[in-house]
């Protein structure tokens, strides 16, 4: 019997870096419309309890589902089904956030021509602290250009 295609493998790990300039959150918080004082007013922030500007939660939230689309896109078609995110601690401007997603499993669904993966993830700011933690389950296709990769054994993927 034939292995099932395989696109995605279980255990893959990847991240990214995203830097928070005072600017970035102030920007960011703007093209989003959300206008709470504390992404946009120094002085209101400084007072507040978190002593500085923060990010809409929108921002790290958004950069951590596009960190999905980016690494599979780079071999694959994917497309975002399903996230679960926490906010767990604010990101302050000039947080450094390590954004790390991994494959909890993946199974082929014939009539979708691609992998149902589920991933787990996590935001880190450079102290370690969990700013936002995350659920997704996305669809990975084969580039239409590409045939779906096939592993010969019992059909589960090699990490």
């Amino acid at each position: 019997m034939n292995a099932p295609p395989r696109i995605v493998t279980v255990g893959e790990t990847f991240s990214a870096t995203l830097t928070l300039s005072a600017d970035s959150v102030k920007s960011f918080a703007t093209l989003v419309n959300d206008l709470n004082p504390l992404h946009h007013d120094d002085a209101y922030a400084a007072q507040s309890r978190f002593g500085g500007l923060i990010a809409s939660g929108t921002q790290p939230t958004a950069h951590f589902m596009a960190l999905l689309a980016t690494h599979f896109s780079t071999y694959a078609q994917p497309l975002g089904l399903e996230f679960d995110i926490k906010l767990k601690k604010a990101a302050h401007a000039g947080d450094t956030l390590v954004m790390t997603w991994r494959v909890r499993d993946a199974h082929w669904k014939p009539s979708l021509n691609g992998d149902l993966a589920h991933l787990d993830g996590t935001v880190k700011n450079q102290r370690g602290e969990v700013a936002v933690v995350g659920a997704s389950t996305i669809l990975v296709m084969p580039k239409p250009d590409a045939p779906a990769h096939a592993e010969a054994g019992n059909g589960s993927s090699a990490p």
